[in-house]
């Protein structure tokens, strides 16, 4: 790990459905950090939902309001932050994102994906004509970006609680190794 990192906080990163609020959720509860959900944080600030965003303002200013919130975790510390599926795609989000936090990409396979997620309506980038292709073209163009992440987790057959508890094996050996 790069010793220039001063990481206080971990980022959970991946496609959508791959459980980053709910591993996100088990590993605060373990390691007594905060839990942010990036999204969350958008819609609360904003004062409207993620895909009200999308259809009234566009991708673009969403994209704006997600490179916003990656500065301003840079003050955080012991925050266990999960992203929206497509925040580090953006190269300088990474970058910055990964100067305070230690990384992880959760993801699962697209079919596994489109199981988890084809009933839920508030999903803008699936609100296509075929929503399950949308989720294999999205996750292939996504997967450079995603392999930046310090670590890729594969959650496909792995309860939350023990996602949760590799991801903090693996922060706590990193935290260790820079004392």
């Amino acid at each position: 790990m790069d010793a220039e990192r001063d990481i206080q906080n971990i980022a959970l990163t991946g496609f959508m459905g791959c459980g980053k609020t709910a591993v996100g959720r088990v590993v605060a509860r373990v390691s007594g950090f905060e839990f942010l959900d990036t999204d969350l944080f958008i819609e609360e600030h904003v004062g409207m939902s993620i895909p009200r965003i999308f259809e009234e303002h566009g991708e673009e200013t969403f994209r704006r309001y997600e490179r916003e919130v990656v500065t301003r975790l840079a003050e955080r510390s012991e925050t266990v932050i999960a992203t929206g599926g497509g925040l580090l795609v953006d190269h300088a989000n990474m970058d910055t994102m990964k100067q305070y936090a230690m990384v992880f990409c959760l993801w699962a396979s697209p079919d596994s994906i489109w199981r988890r997620v084809k009933d839920q309506s508030h999903r803008p980038l699936l609100q296509t004509e075929n929503p399950r292709q949308r989720i294999i073209d999205l996750m292939k163009e996504r997967k450079p970006a995603y392999g930046r992440a310090d670590m890729l987790v594969n959650t496909e057959y792995r309860s939350a609680k023990d996602v949760a508890q590799l991801i903090l094996s693996q922060y706590r050996g990193a935290i260790g190794a820079r004392a």
